[in-house]
This record gives C-alpha cells, structure tokens and sequence, in this order.
C-alpha cells in the first residue's frame, strides 16, 4: 500500500510540473527590423524548443515601425536601430532601461548579378562611382538616412537626385537592384546577403562607413515581459555570436 502511495504521488508530482512548465510557456509578440531577419529566424527556433516558448515576429522598415509604436500598437518585444528604441524610451512607449544591444551592421554594397562593380575602396572612389552610376538606391530605414546625408557632404546630392530612388519601406533594396530599377544600391550588409540575383561588392570603406546598432527594447504594455527578457538573453548569448557572424552581423 504504501509502495502505490509512493508511486502515485510521484505521478501526481510529474503532472504538475508538466503544466507549471505548460502555463509558464508564452506567445511572445515581437516586432522588428529586417536587419536582423537571416539570424533571428535561425536562432528562434532553438529558443523556443529550449524554453517551450512560442515567438510571433512582426518584420516591418523603421517608419512603419514608428508608425505603429506612435499608433499604439503594443508588443513585448521591439527590436529595430539604438536610436530609434531610446526615443520610444523617451516617449514612454518602451521600459526605461530595458535597452540590449544585439547586433551591429555596417552598410554594404550591391549591383545588379553580372554588371560591372565599381571601385569602392575609399569615400572618393564611392563618389566617382555616385557621379557615373546611372540609377542609384538606397532605403528609408537607417543606412539610406546615412547615404542621403553623406552625399550631401559629398557635395554630390543635386547632382545625382534625378538618378536615386528611395525604396519603400520595408522593401529590401536589394530586390530593387536585381529587378534592374537600380544599377547600385546601398543598405544593412546584412540585408543585402541573402538576396539572390544581385553581387555583394562589399561594405562601405572604413573612410565614409557607418556602424548602426540594432538594440532591443521591452514595451511598457507587454503582455510577457519576462519571456521577452528570456529571449533577448538568448539572442544575446554566446551560441548566438557564430549566428550572428555568418549573417554579416557582429554581436552588440
């Protein structure tokens, strides 16, 4: 009698850790900025078969982003560029002191598959190849902020205005580029990577390069902020690091 008893509560036992661990487990709701897309959606995976948690992932550019954040759209999660998270901070939309910095992107080349690639190994070399390229685009997300204004210190901004075209939001200009709407373009290395039909010069020299970190910040109406926490820890983790570097990525 006693040895059922034993056995029985040790049942008993094991189920309600099974649905502890069922009622610990969250949809975590996030939204993002494509510049981290290659990496995350290889990492999540591995997150949620480790903690049992479940990842919903809103991928949207950095104005539509702003949009929806100013709109009043709430999520647990917001990643996008460091700038962008301590101003949603400042405006009381995400958590004061919940910024991590994830990742860092440089801005990259591209052309069209099988066309010329111009010289672009110094600002000056760039600046020949803006002044001969014939169509030229870059995103409204935080590299094309950039490129707009380092042809302005280029002096060379009316001069090739008839040739850029800005790309719409959350469209990959990678994808503008291979469908030959632009001879050359520019944005995050690590969006232009996974995008077929174009070639990957290389990233922007050291000279005129522009490093942005994409950072992390947790809502102030998230549902599940802590497994929104857990998540960033992982993404943040050291078996992240070789993820990251394969995706054209540095860890943050």
């Amino acid at each position: 009698m006693r040895k059922k008893y034993v056995v029985g509560a040790a049942l008993v036992g094991a189920g309600c850790l099974i649905l502890a661990n069922v009622a610990s487990a969250a949809d975590v709701k996030v939204m993002a900025s494509a510049a981290i897309k290659e990496a995350y959606v290889e990492l999540v995976p591995q997150f949620e078969k480790t903690t049992e948690h479940k990842v919903a992932t809103t991928w949207a550019g950095t104005v539509d982003m702003t949009k929806r954040l100013t709109a009043g759209e709430v999520f647990d999660l917001i990643i996008m560029a460091g700038p962008s998270i301590d101003e949603f901070i400042k405006q009381g939309k995400l958590v004061p002191g919940s910024r991590v910095d994830l990742a860092k992107s440089g801005v990259g080349v591209a052309v069209r598959a099988g066309m010329p690639k111009p010289d672009i190994s110094s600002g000056d070399k760039v600046k020949q190849a803006m002044l001969t390229a014939k169509s030229i685009a870059y995103s409204t997300g935080p590299s094309g902020v950039y490129m707009a204004a380092l042809f302005q210190r280029m002096g060379i901004a009316d001069q090739i205005k008839d040739k850029v075209k800005v790309g719409a939001p959350g469209v990959p200009i990678g994808e503008i580029i291979a469908r030959g709407e632009a001879d050359i373009g520019f944005q995050q290395v690590s969006e232009l990577l996974p995008i077929a039909g174009i070639d990957f010069i290389g990233p922007l020299p050291p000279d005129i390069q522009e490093i942005t970190v994409f950072a992390s910040g947790i809502h102030t109406g998230a549902t599940h902020a802590d497994a929104a926490k857990a998540l960033v820890k992982f993404l943040t983790s050291p078996q992240a690091v070789p993820v990251l570097k394969k995706k054209g990525l540095e860890p943050g």
